[in-house]
């Protein structure tokens, strides 16, 4: 069977199929614990979220599944804060606050979630999945999660990182190609040169490391499993497919973007975040493309635009959101999340029993 393979049985699931822990509201407990309900991974986009609010979205996942889900979270990041930068950024988005009737925000908040806080729910829950984003993370924490019986799951978008995870001790690793929705996972070198198409990045991968690849970047559908799986992934991570769900997070102005987009529509954009992501492209995009090099870095100008794009959501104004997407909006689809895997699984068995005639 095409679903019973080594990352199902390690993971626990059904079907080989993850959703990707897409932080900012979007992975709430009912999409998350319907995914790993209808057989494939739920994962709690945990990234930006205090220790206190991991706990009672962790909580609600239970509440509502048996099923094994993971938690996404993100390698803490330490720039070097540079005032005059900070000054700059909050002139150039002085216009956009204006707009939305924000008051002018002189200070905001903390940089930086408590990682260390964030890894004790992890251990505290006995979370079974724990997968990290913008790094790999240590040899010691990778041997502690394992201690307790934790599978980790890595991020890579070149070979290198993959390496790098690998060493690192991890059980799997997603190679994220260029056309995914989101934030790059880039951690090792620019991101420019590591704007590597999925289907290109994932045999060079399956190539390059031991351990299981899942691919992830523009897969909605089962054809896009199919692909992943012919090219030596073990799985794939969907991120863009569940975000239009009927149990997604994600705010109506987001899904009906990604629903009314094409292929053409999306940028990558480091102005919400300092962090280049990939999204549908809108005013506040367009009109801060050409200052993107004087802002500051992540997680500085997120914290910058916080206010921003959560007075955007309420106004209920896309123009000033942060409109993640893959670059495969076409196939987005406004259905449940179970009718979303049904749809995935028929497909991919249709195209095998095809194969096989």
């Amino acid at each position: 069977m095409w679903n019973q393979n080594s990352v199902s049985k390690v993971l626990g699931t059904h079907y080989p199929i993850i959703q990707a822990g897409m932080a900012g509201g979007v992975t709430n407990a009912n999409l998350v614990s319907e995914v790993s309900n209808s057989g494939g991974l739920g994962t709690l986009g945990a990234g930006y979220m205090s220790a206190d609010n991991m706990k009672l979205a962790i909580k609600e996942i239970k509440d509502q599944t048996n099923q094994p889900f993971g938690v996404n979270l993100f390698i803490p990041e330490t720039p070097i804060v540079n005032e005059e930068q900070i000054t700059n950024a909050k002139r150039l988005l002085e216009p956009f606050n204006k707009e939305l009737n924000l008051t002018d925000n002189s200070s905001f908040s903390e940089l930086q979630t408590d990682f260390e806080k964030q890894l004790e729910v992890i251990f505290n829950e006995k979370i079974s999945i724990c997968s990290f984003t913008f790094g790999a993370p240590s040899k010691e924490l990778v041997k502690e999660l394992k201690k307790e019986g934790t599978i980790v799951i890595g991020t890579a978008t070149t070979v290198e990182e993959a390496v790098i995870n690998e060493e690192s001790g991890v059980d799997i690793v997603v190679a994220q190609g260029s056309e995914a929705g989101g934030h790059r996972g880039t951690f090792l070198d620019s991101f420019k040169h590591s704007m590597i198409g999925t289907f290109a990045l994932v045999p060079q991968v399956v190539d390059a490391v031991s351990i299981p690849v899942i691919a992830a970047g523009g897969i909605m559908d089962g054809r896009g499993v199919i692909a992943a799986l012919a090219l030596g992934a073990k799985g794939v991570q969907m991120g863009t497919a569940f975000l239009t769900c009927k149990e997604s997070g994600a705010g109506a102005s987001h899904k009906r973007a990604v629903l009314e987009s094409s292929e053409i529509h999306t940028v990558i954009t480091a102005a919400f975040s300092g962090k280049p992501a990939r999204g549908i492209e809108n005013r506040f995009t367009r009109e801060m493309q050409e200052f993107e090099s004087q802002l500051p870095p992540y997680p500085i100008q997120h914290a910058l635009t916080k206010r921003l794009r959560k007075e955007a959501g309420k106004q209920g104004i896309p123009e000033f959101l942060s409109l993640w997407s893959g670059q495969s909006p076409r196939l987005s689809r406004d259905i449940s999340t179970k009718d979303l895997l049904i749809s995935i699984v028929s497909e991919v068995e249709e195209t095998i029993g095809r194969l096989n005639e």
